[in-house]
């Protein structure tokens, strides 16, 4: 159908993939452990939507430009970079409230969580060039549409990641109501998670076109 191979394969690969610690998951764990599930679920709708600029500009071959232009990639790539280390200072700098309790990221709207997660998402080079180098090995040569095809898997893909997202904020919420820590555990806490983003950060910033 649609000229789709192996699409079960494609959907547990994708699964896999989707369960491997990156900035993405990191930053829904950290809305969710601040601000409740409802917060941390609306940091996962911000990075699908920011997957979906993926899956468009690379269906319609847009982000096939990332791929051969070396300028492209490393701006965006910096900006990207730029992003992830300022989400990881503010993270380093925030300490636990004394009165509520929470930990990691600073209260925020819901607006604001939302962009955060989409730029988080959308500024990162690699997940266009992931969609380039993983889908297409599920797509036939002769598919009649390929970009349609790469718009069903992407969206199957997407939507495995976005209930993987959610499954992550309500654990990270449990974890948080049924455990009790001290602020200065948790504002050691802020550091370690600031210190990953920093750390996705500079690893994106050293990345290379493949």
């Amino acid at each position: 159908m649609l000229g789709i191979t192996d699409f079960w394969l494609f959907v547990g690969s994708g699964i896999l993939l989707n369960m491997l610690p990156g900035p993405d998951s990191l930053y829904v764990v950290a809305r969710a452990s601040s601000q409740g599930l409802k917060a941390g679920s609306v940091a996962a709708l911000g990075i699908g939507c920011g997957t979906f600029v993926h899956i468009f500009a690379a269906a319609f071959g847009l982000s096939a430009i990332l791929a051969s232009s070396a300028t492209a990639f490393t701006l965006i790539k910096i900006l990207g970079c730029l992003y992830l280390l300022l989400m990881g200072l503010t993270m380093i700098f925030t300490k636990a409230n004394i009165v509520t309790k929470e930990c990691a990221l600073p209260d925020s709207g819901y607006l604001k969580i939302f962009r955060m997660g989409f730029l988080s998402n959308s500024l990162n080079p690699k997940v266009a060039l992931f969609f380039l180098a993983f889908v297409p090995q599920f797509i036939a040569s002769n598919a009649d549409n390929k970009a349609l095809a790469f718009l069903v898997l992407g969206l199957v893909f997407n939507l495995n990641g976005m209930i993987w997202c959610h499954l992550l904020a309500w654990c990270s919420v449990v974890i948080r109501d049924k455990v009790r820590v001290s602020d200065q555990f948790r504002d050691w806490l802020n550091r370690c998670l600031g210190g990953l983003f920093m750390w996705f950060g500079i690893r994106l910033a050293l990345a290379k076109i493949s």
